[in-house]
């Protein structure tokens, strides 16, 4: 998730030294050298303690972000091995399951979209046409049966299905950036669906490529009648004579898609009547098949995610085993790797609505992501969620010899799963050391972590919990909300909290921030917002582009879903 508001830092080459000159200079800066490289090596010797951390680290990432995990992309088995993996290594530590059913683990359901099922056919004389292979439905498309009807593909005609070839706007537009081929279809379909069409078969005559699949992500509004590509292979096969009566019959059936994803929950009982929540999210982008990938054309090719989110997953195992022998025991400590972070906050969003403990009794939460690639030359690490609790402002800055640059956010929110909890008003520490050129690439790679770094971060981490120990509950206080990322530009917000796991039309308020313009409006939690204005607002990316239509001043009408009940609501920016 972490694409948005964030610095890139990246390190700095050297210049090489010309031979000629090495050599006339060797013996004046050897020995300045050599005692440069010798201080330099006895600072940074490492105790042995530090040194098997850091060894468990690179073994724990070197797994997770190992090839043969194919990228621990929410719902696959790369995921499931990770997820065991996690498990015993908390078992190992000592660490008592803490998911559904005493075990570690806790699933949720993600949903992915649209599928076509079985039912879904095309039958022309009697002849049913191969799925995906001779057509396919429009995920706009509404589930509709067409009985067995004679049409000519030439003909379009009232209470049959209408052929349209769409070769001219294809060739007109192929070189058009803005031109939506979708957006044309769902006119046609009005168009024909308004003079008696029963349903609309789409094809391409034209050699140009019209790039028009089944998106299964679609969530706009559905089309009257069935829409259904016929591709060149159908039509040539099946309806290749534009003068001939077939008996056309057409079915579209699509359901819901959905994968399942995995918690990795912990828990260390100190009999305590607090809990401190620890959590790492652990999945990441498999093969980039959800379109998150930061490189074009990644398709097949793994994206082990060694820093996002590996190194938080690793880090979290280590602070559960220092927390397993620390004394500080004023709280219990839950330990949670999540999983569906690169989706939306899955994982956490789920957790926080299927508590495994009662988070009545959670004390705060840290989140761990993106903690391991300290960079050597800023050395700074960003801490959000400093506003959440006055606690904060007096233990962050009040360890002795910190091997780091801190910088502060004071936001609870913000693109990982930190944000869950902030929700639940429950304060908030969000650990991370940068984006950096290799984030949702194939290239973050466990030999570009820097090891020495995280072991200092993991021990600022429990540190800082050992000292918040005697503090006891700690105070919540509400911050300025962070926007997601997007392709729009805008300069005013309503002030909800997205519920980034909602899979139907539109997008449900998971929070609205007090004294802003929907709560003034009369907007609340659970509210969908289904247009803003005369902009419709299908998905979050819709949402953010209606905003973008809006300046401060500007008054218009929201309408949202509330139950079953469809209302307005007059907001003013």
């Amino acid at each position: 998730m972490k694409n948005d508001c964030r610095e890139y830092n990246f390190a700095r080459s050297t210049n090489n030294t010309n031979k000629l000159y090495r050599s006339q200079m060797k013996k004046i800066i050897l020995p300045v050298l050599l005692f440069v490289f010798c201080t330099d090596a006895f600072s940074q010797k490492l105790k042995k303690a530090d040194r098997a951390i850091v060894e468990n680290l690179k073994t724990n990432i070197g797994f997770l972000a190992d090839d043969k995990l194919e990228g621990r992309r929410a719902g696959t088995e790369g995921e499931k091995a990770a997820a065991g993996y996690i498990s015993e290594q908390f078992k190992r530590v000592g660490i008592l399951p803490k998911g559904d059913k005493e075990t570690y683990l806790q699933s949720f359901t993600i949903p992915d979209g649209k599928k076509i099922n079985a039912a879904t056919l095309f039958m022309v004389n009697g002849k049913e046409l191969s799925v995906q292979q001779d057509y396919f439905p429009l995920a706009f498309s509404p589930n509709a049966s067409v009985a067995e009807t004679p049409v000519a593909t030439s003909l379009s005609e009232k209470g049959g299905p209408w052929f349209k070839d769409i070769e001219a706007i294809v060739e007109d537009n192929k070189d058009n950036p803005h031109f939506d081929i979708y957006d044309h279809i769902r006119k046609e379909a009005k168009i024909a669906a308004g003079k008696g069409a029963t349903a609309l078969v789409i094809y391409n005559s034209e050699s140009v490529d019209d790039h028009i699949k089944f998106e299964k992500k679609d969530k706009s509004e559905l089309a009257d009648i069935p829409v259904v590509y016929l591709t060149k292979a159908g039509k040539e096969k099946y309806l290749k004579d534009a003068s001939a009566i077939y008996d056309v019959r057409i079915k579209v059936d699509l359901g819901e898609d959905k994968r399942t994803g995995m918690n990795v929950v912990g828990y260390i009982d100190n009999q305590a009547a607090g809990t401190v929540i620890i959590g790492a999210h652990y999945d990441h982008l498999g093969y980039g098949e959800d379109g998150n990938s930061m490189l074009r054309n990644a398709s097949g090719q793994i994206h082990n995610g060694a820093d996002d989110n590996a190194s938080g997953a690793a880090a979290l195992i280590e602070v559960g085993r220092m927390l397993k022998k620390s004394k500080a025991r004023n709280n219990n400590y839950l330990l949670i790797a999540f999983s569906g972070e690169e989706l939306g906050l899955f994982g956490s969003k789920y957790y926080t609505e299927n508590p495994t403990i009662d988070l009545a009794s959670v004390n705060y939460m840290i989140n761990m992501d993106m903690v391991g690639r300290l960079n050597d030359s800023s050395k700074t690490i960003t801490i959000g969620g400093f506003g959440t609790s006055p606690v904060w402002s007096e233990v962050v800055y009040t360890q002795k010899n910190v091997p780091f640059n801190i910088r502060v956010d004071s936001s609870g929110t913000g693109p990982s799963d930190h944000t869950s909890f902030y929700r639940k008003k429950i304060p908030v520490l969000f650990f991370f050391t940068g984006l950096h050129q290799d984030y949702h690439k194939p290239s973050d790679d466990a030999d570009k972590i820097n090891y020495t770094g995280e072991l200092h971060i993991i021990k600022y981490i429990v540190t800082l919990v050992e000292q918040v120990n005697k503090k006891g509950r700690l105070a919540f206080t509400p911050t300025r909300e962070i926007q997601t990322g997007t392709t729009a530009r805008f300069s005013v917000t309503l002030g909800i909290m997205p519920d980034y796991t909602y899979s139907g039309q539109g997008v449900r308020a998971d929070g609205v921030s007090e004294g802003r313009p929907a709560q003034k409006a009369g907007l609340k939690t659970g509210d969908v917002i289904t247009k803003i204005g005369e902009y419709g607002t299908a998905s979050l990316e819709a949402y953010m582009q209606a905003l973008s239509k809006f300046k401060k001043g500007q008054q218009t009408q929201v309408t949202v879903k509330r139950g079953n009940e469809e209302l307005k609501f007059d907001v003013v920016f």
